[in-house]
């Protein structure tokens, strides 16, 4: 055997090691499984980029799916129930995905999020607040949108201090016109808490709007972008 054919076999075998594990994307993803709309954490960990969401939550936690693949019918031995009207939702880096797990490519910084709930007269969750900073910082599918702030009287500190937070390129007050494509964040007055939903579009990666209201909660939300992880949406005294 030359030399020659051994490396073009060598060059053939890495390119299909890295066809297999995500065109060799680098970095970490985080995955988290979770119930009753995150109320209780059952498992979380960190995969390897360029696994798919089906693959890193397969490395994390026991799953089964049905539907030739398509469909996680069970994780770590909870299964869907059609009797109970209880199920597994997935979320990418806060938006309720538009394909299935075998079908979405995991990206560095992404946070892959499984919840098993009801879905017994509960409406639809298209992006939730729980994996904040996300979506601003990775958007979806590897697709990052521009982050704009605008804030209400006096609350210009903590609309900046945000903004650094999400890497916002447009900081100004209320008012101010906001690109059709960015992705919003309001710092307001009211009861503490903060509330997501699409500001156009139906689907996975659209633009959003995040609005914060409170100055003492923007003020800790800066210093902890964590504070409403793995929830819905937050409100002062409970985990909705």
């Amino acid at each position: 055997m030359n030399r020659r054919f051994v490396s073009v076999c060598l060059i053939l075998l890495a390119a299909v090691s890295l066809a297999g594990c995500g065109q060799g994307e680098k970095g970490k993803a985080q995955v988290w499984v979770t119930r009753d709309r995150g109320a209780t954490l059952l498992d979380e960990g960190r995969v390897p980029a360029g696994l798919t969401a089906l693959q890193g939550l397969d490395r994390l936690t026991p799953v089964e799916t049905g539907y030739g693949g398509a469909f996680v019918s069970k994780i770590d031995g909870v299964a869907s129930s059609r009797l109970h009207q209880r199920d597994w939702f997935f979320f990418v880096n806060g938006y309720e995905a538009d394909r299935g797990a075998a079908a979405y490519r995991l990206r560095a910084g992404d946070v892959e999020w499984w919840d098993y709930r009801s879905w017994r007269g509960s409406e639809r969750a298209p992006v939730v607040v729980g994996a904040f900073p996300e979506p601003f910082l990775h958007g979806y599918d590897g697709k990052r949108r521009a982050a704009a702030v605008r804030f209400g009287p006096g609350l210009g500190a903590e609309a900046h201090a945000l903004a650094r937070v999400v890497r916002a390129g447009s900081v100004a007050a209320l008012g101010r016109p906001v690109a059709p494509a960015a992705n919003l964040l309001v710092v307001t007055t009211g009861r503490p808490g903060m509330t997501a939903r699409l500001r156009s579009g139906e689907r996975a990666g659209e633009p959003v709007r995040f609005v914060v209201s409170g100055r003492a909660f923007a003020r800790s939300l800066a210093r902890n972008p964590a504070l409403t992880r793995r929830r819905y949406q937050a409100a002062a005294g409970n985990n909705p």
